[in-house]
């Protein structure tokens, strides 16, 4: 093997390219935005992930990753294109399909071929695999070797996790995925274990289904807690104590593009079967309105109320906002007949990655009614809670990711399920 072609260059393909080329190996990046391909060959990143400028930057100097609008003849083609969902949560695997149709210039007998986006079960077989049959490969006596590696990686850590996570392999045929595990034994250290594509496919969604699943259970809580007057947090914290017991905690939502994704791909093809996956999903789905609701309740006397947005990611320390929960809640805000004045700020994230203006911290807290913090982000777990008090105009503040330190002077930190005591503001 001596060249990697990778279609796709965001939060997965670019990392994955970086991670290929720092071992040595020639790397053809594609992307269908030409911003993405300029910015790549000038060895720099439009994404923020740690260790990963450092990476890419020396790649294109050794001359180690160059990057096109189009595929390029190579030994190994990796696929990691987005998978959307359409309004109704199905998946969107047209992307995945282009992807696999602009190799076949270029692919020849022997190469390896492995999806890395995340799929429905069965795409493997019924999607990509006829795409390479119609164009007069054999698949069954391995004229190419097709194979599904699911990503496993979480934002912020995507270099060590690239290279130290157990990685699945699961081939078209055991042949195919022998071929593709020896690709990622080229750079993984951690264990790999090969299947098939079917068994690949479902590993990768009951993963995240698994934490959609317990993170609802922890969101249902939550309510329960606000309802009979119980620190959600206490309740945790001493269930835990049993040896097989490992509650998770409540937030605003579930966001990013895996675990608010992925229970979906599995219900559209045995909807009738899922109950307890759709179930989680509509709880999880239902905290934004959780949190406007209280938001709703601190205002209820304030006419045009002014609300300091802390955090637009899904999680904390990374720019992605993909299927964030505080964005949905956002927009329930700037939509309310309450005519709400909501003023955002987020460290991480850039003006080009929302639809909305950004604030400095300090003109989101001035003179507002009350803060929302909607990301754990580094910097708002180590902020000095003086500062509501020193800019707000009642410093009262919802923490619905219950990351904030103690609160300092006459500032009120409400904590998403501890909400004790949450009533209207008086004026």
């Amino acid at each position: 093997m001596t060249k990697i072609c990778v279609i796709g260059l965001g939060y997965i393909g670019l990392p994955t390219s970086g991670i290929f080329a720092q071992a040595g190996y020639d790397v053809h990046g594609v992307d269908v935005n030409p911003d993405v391909v300029e910015t790549l060959n000038k060895g720099e990143i439009h994404i923020e992930e740690p260790g990963l400028p450092e990476v890419v930057k020396q790649a294109v100097q050794a001359g180690k990753i160059k990057a096109d609008t189009k595929p390029v003849e190579a030994d190994v083609f990796i696929i990691a294109v987005p998978t959307p969902v359409y309004e109704d949560h199905s998946a969107n695997v047209t992307y995945v399909e282009q992807a696999t149709e602009s190799i076949l210039p270029y692919v020849k007998k022997g190469d390896t071929i492995i999806v890395e986006s995340t799929i429905p079960p069965r795409t493997i077989y019924d999607n990509v695999a006829p795409i390479l049959t119609k164009a007069g490969w054999d698949l069954e006596n391995d004229d190419l070797y097709l194979s599904h590696c699911p990503e496993r990686v979480i934002p912020g850590k995507i270099m060590t996790e690239l290279i130290e996570n157990t990685r699945i392999v699961g081939g078209y045929t055991e042949t195919a995925a022998a071929k593709a595990a020896d690709v990622y034994r080229l750079v993984v250290k951690g264990d790999i274990h090969e299947t098939t594509a079917l068994t690949a496919e479902m590993a990768k969604l009951m993963e995240n289904t698994f934490r959609d699943v317990n993170i609802a259970l922890a969101n249902e809580l939550a309510k329960i807690a606000e309802k009979l007057d119980v620190n959600a947090h206490d309740v945790i914290h001493l269930a835990n104590m049993h040896p097989r017991v490992n509650l998770h905690h409540p937030g605003p939502g579930v966001g990013g593009h895996c675990i608010a994704v992925d229970p979906y791909f599995i219900i559209e093809k045995a909807k009738d079967v899922t109950p307890l996956m759709q179930a989680a999903r509509e709880i999880n789905d239902s905290m934004p309105d959780f949190v406007v609701e209280q938001v709703d309740k601190l205002t209820e006397n304030i006419s045009n109320p002014k609300v300091a947005v802390l955090g637009l990611t899904y999680k904390g320390n990374v720019d992605d906002v993909r299927e964030s929960p505080a964005i949905d809640i956002v927009f329930q805000l700037i939509n309310s007949n309450k005519d709400y004045q909501v003023f955002c700020q987020d460290p991480y994230v850039k003006e080009k990655q929302v639809p909305l203006k950004l604030n400095s911290l300090e003109e989101a807290l001035d003179n507002a009614d009350v803060a929302l913090v909607l990301a754990d982000h580094n910097h708002y777990k180590e902020m000095d809670t003086a500062l509501f008090e020193e800019y707000m105009k009642t410093p009262i503040v919802f923490d619905t990711r219950n990351c904030l330190p103690e609160a300092k002077g006459g500032t009120t930190i409400y904590p998403i399920g501890n909400l004790s005591g949450l009533k209207a503001i008086e004026r």
